[in-house]
């Protein structure tokens, strides 16, 4: 798909040299309505590019600026339980570093393993656990992008963490730090898995993410990642997760992730 992709969005957008991509994670559309100057495509109206069919992801590829910080950004992600093959998520990832792409911003809805980090929170990610059973990195690499065999200790790079905190103290907003685990979903998890998950050291799981940072740390880009604590998985609370839960405490939360990832864009060099 990446040829036909490429063109297109090369013809349709206005790019200069965008060199930040942000993929928004269930619920947080909100963000672009900060960006300006703001252009846009569906999704299925690119030539071979997925799309998304979950709710609170609007399937839309943008384009604009925060400041005088020039951005793409994927208003809607690609989740394995839809039925995509991983390498279709990889597909996406190059076809952003072909246009220039050299750092990724990741944001999701997660539910919370600690009693302590509850709905409303915002965790930065600093490592993630790939228990979902896939990998977008399987099959013939292509060398262009990244190695046969890439390694994936500091996948979420340890200046932008070190930049988000910084951002985060100085607007007053609490942020988390934590191990985000990839289950494959769609359903929610049992107590019992969610126990053993925070034995392993997971502090938030969810049901995206950890393809697309592997893929971004294959092909060399920097990358930030950022929850929206939604619920507490199953057992630490009497509660029942559910979408719905989800999305409404995603659209309460939106406003400080909003806040948080347009100043750290703001003020990145």
């Amino acid at each position: 798909m990446l040829e036909k992709a490429k063109e297109f969005i090369r013809k349709n957008l206005p790019l200069h040299h965008p060199e930040t991509a942000v993929i928004l994670g269930t619920g947080l559309g909100g963000f672009v309505g900060g960006m300006s100057r703001l252009s846009s495509l569906e999704y299925k109206n690119i030539p071979g590019f997925p799309e998304s069919t979950v709710q609170g992801h609007k399937g839309e590829l943008l384009h604009g600026y925060l400041g005088d910080k020039e951005l793409l950004c994927l208003n809607g992600r690609f989740h394995l339980y839809e039925g995509h093959d991983p390498a279709v998520i990889a597909d996406v990832i190059h076809l952003l570093k072909d246009l220039g792409i050299s750092r990724l911003i990741v944001t999701n809805a997660a539910g919370s393993l600690r009693q302590d980090m509850p709905p409303g929170t915002l965790m930065l990610i600093n490592d993630h656990i790939n228990f979902s059973g896939k990998n977008p990195l399987v099959g013939p690499n292509n060398e262009k992008y990244g190695p046969r065999f890439p390694a994936m200790n500091g996948a979420y790079t340890e200046s932008l963490r070190r930049k988000c905190k910084e951002v985060a103290a100085k607007n007053n907003i609490n942020l988390a730090e934590g191990v985000y685990l990839m289950v494959l979903g769609p359903n929610f998890e049992t107590a019992a898995e969610v126990k053993a998950f925070a034995q392993w050291g997971a502090d938030a799981v969810g049901m995206s993410t950890v393809p697309e940072v592997i893929a971004a740390a294959h092909c060399g880009m920097d990358v930030l990642g950022v929850s929206v604590i939604t619920n507490y998985a199953a057992g630490l609370m009497s509660n029942t997760p559910s979408h719905r839960e989800t999305l409404a405490e995603a659209d309460k939360a939106a406003a400080k992730m909003t806040r948080l990832i347009s100043e750290f864009i703001k003020e990145m060099e």
